[in-house]
């Protein structure tokens, strides 16, 4: 994905709604798949990408390009709200009665991540990683798996999760940077 140039995000910081259109036609289809790949429904990643672009909109002022991207910013309040969507209680409510499809999915998927990663365009990167970062970033970033949730379900010590996650990101830094 190309970075936008720094007056576009200007333009949207100053509230000009040209921009945001812009904005979001550049952005709205990864950001969609990063949220679908964590709510895991079409019509609540449909909603909760439109509050992502309300908090664009009104948070644009807060993005500051000396602290990382402004793909990465859009990514981490799309992945942030799709998160808090799934430990709400009207989310936990709606899915006490899920169909044997959505299992079948999520078992289809538990080893695959090539389908979340390539909806957000980095599926290269990813697959030059070793198994194991693998892992941690389709539990941690795909799924929104907590650190001690990933510990559980990987049955390793918290330590070792955070160690090795730090160090898959880092390598995954390198890696795009190459």
């Amino acid at each position: 994905m190309q970075e936008q140039p720094d007056g576009l995000i200007a333009e949207l910081q100053a509230k000009n709604p040209k921009a945001f259109e812009r904005i979001y036609e550049r952005y709205s289809e990864s950001t969609f798949g990063v949220i679908y790949s964590v709510v895991r429904d079409q019509h609540i990643a449909e909603e909760v990408l439109q509050d992502v672009f309300l908090k664009i909109w009104e948070k644009a002022e807060s993005y500051n390009s000396s602290k990382g991207r402004f793909f990465t910013w859009v990514l981490n309040i799309a992945r942030n709200a799709a998160i808090d969507k799934t430990r709400s209680k009207a989310y936990k409510n709606k899915k006490k009665n899920l169909t044997a499809e959505y299992f079948v999915d999520i078992l289809e998927e538990k080893t695959n991540i090539s389908s979340k990663v390539d909806a957000i365009g980095i599926k290269k990167y990813i697959e030059a990683l070793k198994p194991y970062c693998k892992k941690i970033i389709d539990l941690l970033y795909f799924k929104g798996f907590t650190q001690s949730e990933a510990s559980e379900e990987l049955d390793m010590p918290l330590g070792t999760i955070k160690t090795r996650n730090r160090n898959c990101i880092n390598k995954l830094r390198e890696i795009l940077t190459e």
